[in-house]
């Protein structure tokens, strides 16, 4: 069998010089004539020539360096809770005008979304993160030195530029890997981690003169993340990164490639996309919305001190989203939220306060990698990448406008009112 699988011309090629595709598997001949039966979905190399047991290895390796990407997403965005005091005091603005960094940070992110599809087939992957990471860096440096509050402002721009690339692209990268609907729980689950920890810095920082120095811890994170960006990817396109195998599998058209147009209309005429990017502007925003004004809240109706500043962290119930299934135990997490929410709203106590605002942020952190794992199977995989930036970014528009509204809102009727809203 082997014999007549080998050619007898000889050549310089690696010692596998023929495949043949037999069912579910593989039968490959080496120069010594024996042959090798292993699964298809192993069989393949990338661009690079890499066996597909390195390549495995190198998922788990891509897999940590954009986890610790997460880390530093929820890092940034558990930092303005503790500091929104310190910075209106540094500037002496009011709560309207310090609001104003949430809008600018959904601009930059809102940019970077709709700028995404077309990167994604100008630069690819690789590129893309570096330049994101890159941005973040920037940001971080305008922010430490306190510069003035435009300059200041102008600096959250970059960052939900850079913060959107990044985002929209690692998301497509964890619904590619195999079990990729655990890895995205792992996934939004560093986030939590991140925004757990950054409030320990920040709520310190927010109490001593020199608040912005914060900012140099995040300046370094970012410098650590562009790093690991750079050297395992290396610059590379998805495809020479993972190949063509994974759950996700970009659809191939007839004739030429769509154009970036093309790519542009048919997302926006996916109605799947708009249901989804509407239901998350409400999420994001209420959750946004509660982890930077809820410090204000404690400090200013329950007597709270800088010691007060709580982190909203994503404990992911992974066995409870399995068990009742994703559709039904969204249900199931808001409902409990919003009668979490309402004890926050009427009882007047600091300890109750802060522990149904924990579990609050318990029950909300399912909801976003639930919301991304039903994106990955219902919208068409040759427009995913952009579809699921352009969801991410009009998400990130709730982080700003019910941000913004609150502050509108407490201008005029005092921090109380972001319960009821």
């Amino acid at each position: 069998m082997a014999a007549s699988l080998v050619s007898d011309v000889k050549v310089d090629i690696p010692p596998v010089v023929e495949e043949i595709e037999l069912n579910s598997a593989t039968i490959a001949t080496v120069d010594d004539d024996t042959p090798i039966i292993r699964p298809i979905g192993l069989a393949l190399e990338n661009a690079e020539g890499r066996p597909a047991a390195v390549r495995k290895r190198f998922e788990i390796v891509g897999f940590i360096a954009i986890l610790f990407f997460m880390f530093t997403l929820g890092w940034n965005d558990g930092t303005q809770g503790p500091l929104l005091p310190a910075i209106q005091a540094h500037y002496h603005v009011g709560f309207t005008v310090v609001s104003i960094i949430f809008v600018c940070y959904c601009s930059g992110f809102l940019f970077g979304s709709f700028l995404n599809v077309y990167l994604s087939n100008a630069l690819g992957f690789g590129r893309i993160v570096v330049i994101g990471a890159t941005l973040q860096m920037i940001a971080y440096s305008l922010q430490s030195p306190a510069p003035p509050f435009p300059l200041f402002c102008m600096a959250y721009c970059f960052s939900g530029f850079g913060i959107s690339l990044q985002l929209s692209q690692t998301m497509v990268y964890v619904l590619r890997l195999p079990d990729s609907s655990l890895k995205m729980s792992i996934y939004q689950m560093t986030y939590g981690i991140g925004a757990l920890v950054s409030p320990l810095s920040s709520t310190h920082f927010a109490a001593v003169p020199r608040w912005s120095f914060h900012f140099l811890i995040s300046l370094g994170l970012s410098l650590v993340n562009i790093m690991s960006l750079v050297l395992v990817f290396r610059f590379r396109r998805l495809k020479d990164i993972l190949g063509n195998e994974g759950p996700i599998h970009v659809t191939q058209t007839s004739g030429a490639q769509i154009n970036n147009e093309n790519q542009y209309l048919r997302i926006l005429k996916l109605k799947i996309v708009h249901i989804f990017a509407l239901f998350l502007f409400a999420y994001v925003g209420v959750e946004v919305t509660i982890g930077g004004w809820i410090v204000t809240f404690v400090e200013q109706k329950r007597g709270g001190g800088h010691s007060s500043g709580l982190a909203l962290g994503r404990i992911l119930f992974i066995w409870l989203n399995r068990k009742v299934g994703e559709r039904r135990v969204i249900w199931l997490y808001l409902v409990l939220a919003i009668g979490l929410e309402v004890t926050v709203w009427v009882t007047p106590s600091l300890i109750q306060n802060a522990v149904a605002t924990s579990l609050i942020g318990l029950l909300l952190g399912p909801i976003y990698p639930i919301v991304m794992n039903m994106s990955g199977r219902l919208i068409p995989h040759s427009v995913l990448s952009g579809a699921v930036g352009w969801i991410s970014g009009f998400a990130q528009t709730g982080s700003a406008v019910l941000p913004f509204i609150t502050g509108t809102m407490s201008s005029k009727f005092g921090v109380a009112s972001l319960q009821p809203l």
